[in-house]
């Protein structure tokens, strides 16, 4: 007889027999409620929410103390500024296109502000600032505040330089420089010719400056030569024709880079606006390319060395190279120097088969390719002028790239030097 025989009952495998009691309690000891309070939970429970509120405590006050300081770093840092306006007296150049950096260094480099900072923020500061310091040689003070400094170079009337404009001759820009020295009348103009070795022109300007005397305002200090100024302007304008690739753009427009400089001057002395300036270059380029003659009055009055918008056609026959009613193709060398958007222009000349130009009247310039049109529109003007007050009735006036190879003299332009 077995074990099993002699205690009868449910086997350990079968259904509804005891679940087998783990190790570690003995037999038959009683079974833990499991709605019972657990101390050690408890007692660990309240440990971790003290633990968690410290954790909070420690976090807020890292935070706040983060905050504090990346609000510090937030705030501008002083910069060193002198008080008041300064004493004794020193000039300092703007050069032309200077930013506000540049500036704030050459006053820090001279003694007149205490720091670059200084200056920059009470230029950014100021709605009055903006775009408002011309180049020149200002004379200020050692030791002025960057206020103040800032107030001397916003007024135009402080800046000590030379303004050349657009469009001006040689000669103009010579008698301007002779003024601005206090030089004797003629000064200028002989430095040009007798020390045109140092102006820095390109060979192919064959000692000319004309053309290579950048329009631009320049500063003129104490010690500023004639010759100073107009190596600056040559340099200057070396500059702008090396832009964009003006090489290779002057070949595609089957021209040098002489050549487009000269078409540049044209444009200058011949477009009512910077607007047209584009559509005269085109006039010029589509004569050139059918072997037309030019028939520019501004040439005209450059050879004559004078400004009018009145060409008789006694003046169309006058016996000179830069006469481009006589001579196909363009004159000896520019006739006047152009400024930035000019050269542009004769970069890059609006599309059109125009081949003649007329300004009826200022701001309405007419462009067309029909030699009838043109005959309109010139007559048009001859109309506005002899209508015009004191108009003198001997001067038969001209459009501008008016007339074919073929067509009567009596059918002339007029242009703007």
């Amino acid at each position: 007889m077995t074990d099993q025989d002699c205690h009868p009952g449910l086997t350990p495998g079968h259904l509804g027999a005891p679940v087998w009691e783990p190790e570690g309690r003995p037999p038959s000891a009683p079974r833990p409620r499991s709605d019972a309070p657990d101390p050690h939970r408890r007692r660990n429970g309240l440990a971790c929410g003290l633990t968690a509120l410290a954790l909070v405590a420690v976090i807020g006050g890292v935070g706040l103390t983060g905050y504090t300081w990346f609000q510090g770093q937030r705030r501008p840092a002083a910069a060193a500024d002198y008080a008041g306006q300064g004493s004794g007296s020193v000039q300092v150049s703007v050069p032309e296109g200077a930013g506000l950096t540049q500036i704030a260094s050459a006053l820090v480099r001279n003694g007149v502000v205490a720091s670059s900072l200084a200056f920059t923020r009470a230029a950014k500061g100021s709605a009055a600032a903006a775009g408002r310091i011309q180049p020149g040689t200002y004379t200020l003070k050692l030791k002025m505040s960057a206020a103040a400094a800032l107030a001397v170079l916003i007024d135009p009337a402080n800046a000590n330089g030379l303004t050349i404009p657009e469009g001006w001759r040689g000669y103009q820009i010579y008698a301007a420089i002779d003024k601005k020295l206090n030089l004797p009348e003629g000064t200028t103009q002989r430095t040009a010719k007798e020390q045109s070795a140092e102006l820095g022109l390109p060979e192919f300007a064959a000692g000319s400056p004309e053309g290579y005397l950048f329009p631009a305002t320049y500063s003129v200090t104490e010690g500023t030569t004639a010759l100073d100024l107009l190596k600056q302007m040559v340099e200057r304008a070396g500059k702008e024709f090396s832009r964009d690739d003006a090489d290779i753009v002057a070949q595609t427009l089957g021209q040098s880079l002489y050549g487009l400089v000269t078409v540049a001057s044209m444009v200058q002395g011949e477009a009512d606006n910077t607007e047209d300036m584009g559509r005269v270059a085109r006039v010029i380029y589509n004569r050139l390319a059918k072997g037309m003659p030019l028939q520019l009055d501004s040439t005209i009055n450059y050879a004559l060395g004078r400004s009018t918008l009145n060409t008789t056609v006694t003046e169309t026959k006058l016996d000179s190279p830069y006469n481009t009613y006589l001579h196909a193709g363009l004159p000896p060398t520019p006739i006047s120097n152009p400024g930035r958007q000019a050269i542009m222009a004769a970069l890059d000349p609006t599309p059109g088969d125009w081949l003649y130009f007329v300004t009826v009247k200022p701001g309405d310039t007419r462009f067309t390719d029909s030699f009838e049109v043109q005959q309109r529109n010139v007559a048009e003007f001859n109309a506005n002028r002899a209508a015009a007050p004191g108009a003198s009735s001997s001067a038969s006036a001209a459009a501008s790239a008016s007339a074919q190879p073929s067509a009567p003299a009596q059918v002339p332009g007029t242009g703007t030097p």
